[in-house]
């Protein structure tokens, strides 16, 4: 019978991609990963990494391997989420990850009913933005994402993955005072219009950026990107100090009155899906389904008091 602890070090080389990063991820040396995956080897009969460079990569056999790996450890997420609900009393610690504007607008609010009602529960919150955060969801870093999709921009969904929608968030062009001139009621032409205005958005390489970009040419321009950041309290404040143009989602007012102009964005391009995304065999957890619902009690909430 395989190993199972080396079996997870496999499936973790798989998702982290390098020995260092497996070894600095479970606090082992980079020497004692590569004797376990050695030892595997030997269990398994045949090799399992093969050199690429000066890395390493999985044969098709240890692909294998992996793919059992993964059905086993979401069993044992399974037997955890039972033993979890058999007890009265939540315990333990639920890691989380979110996106910056949730983090700002939900998350307090769902902290705060977790608190009073399952005191001995540990959350534990890293703001870490999708593109990074669903792989390391993958790698059992996070218990829990709360993460967005881009109309246009649908995001990878792995099998071993679960999504709930949590609510629906429009987004709008934000115009800086000074170019607030725009008469037209055409989502389309006024963005036209914008065409020589310096804007703010999010880095190359995000569904952001590449959703923005797309809206702008399809508008019939290429935007002149001078500010690039991940923090969309700074593309307001941007807008504000009237430096740049953006698209800001509701989110980012977190309940307050706009600061700037606002305007419509064209149909199907206006609202961003923001959902939770837990492991399979990961959502019956009390904690799990504890969180879920206190992230829904804080939209609901909002939706009420806007009401």
């Amino acid at each position: 019978m395989f190993d199972l602890h080396r079996l997870r070090l496999l499936r973790e080389l798989k998702h982290r991609g390098t020995l260092a990063a497996v070894a600095a991820a479970l606090s082992y040396s980079p020497s004692s990963v590569s004797q376990q995956l050695s030892q595997l080897e030997t269990e398994v009969g045949v090799p399992l990494l093969e050199p690429v460079g000066r890395r390493v990569r999985l044969t098709a056999q240890a692909q294998i391997l992996v793919a059992h790996t993964e059905v086993i450890l979401e069993r044992l997420e399974r037997a955890e989420a039972d033993i979890a609900a058999s007890l009265t009393d939540l315990t333990g610690t639920l890691r989380i990850a979110s996106f910056q504007t949730a983090a700002l607008a939900l998350v307090p609010a769902a902290l705060s009913l977790l608190r009073d009602e399952h005191p001995r529960l540990r959350v534990h919150v890293r703001h870490l933005e999708p593109e990074k955060s669903l792989p390391a969801l993958q790698a059992r870093d996070f218990d829990l994402v709360l993460a967005e999709e881009y109309p246009g921009n649908p995001n990878p969904r792995p099998a071993e993955l679960e999504q709930e929608d949590l609510l629906d968030d429009p987004l709008h062009l934000a115009v800086p005072t000074r170019a607030n001139t725009l008469h037209t009621d055409d989502p389309t032409a006024a963005l036209r219009q914008l065409a020589d205005h310096p804007w703010v958005m999010e880095p190359e390489g995000t569904a952001a950026r590449h959703w923005a970009i797309t809206l702008c040419r399809t508008a019939g321009f290429e935007p002149d990107v001078r500010f690039e950041s991940t923090d969309l309290l700074l593309h307001r404040r941007l807008v504000e100090q009237e430096h740049a143009a953006a698209f800001l989602p509701d989110l980012v007012w977190n309940d307050r009155p706009p600061t700037v102009a606002l305007r419509t964005l064209p149909h199907a391009q206006h609202t961003r899906r923001v959902f939770t995304v837990v492991r399979r065999g990961r959502s019956r957890h009390p904690a799990v389904l504890a969180c879920r619902g206190a992230l829904g009690r804080a939209v609901a909430s909002r939706i009420g008091g806007q009401g």
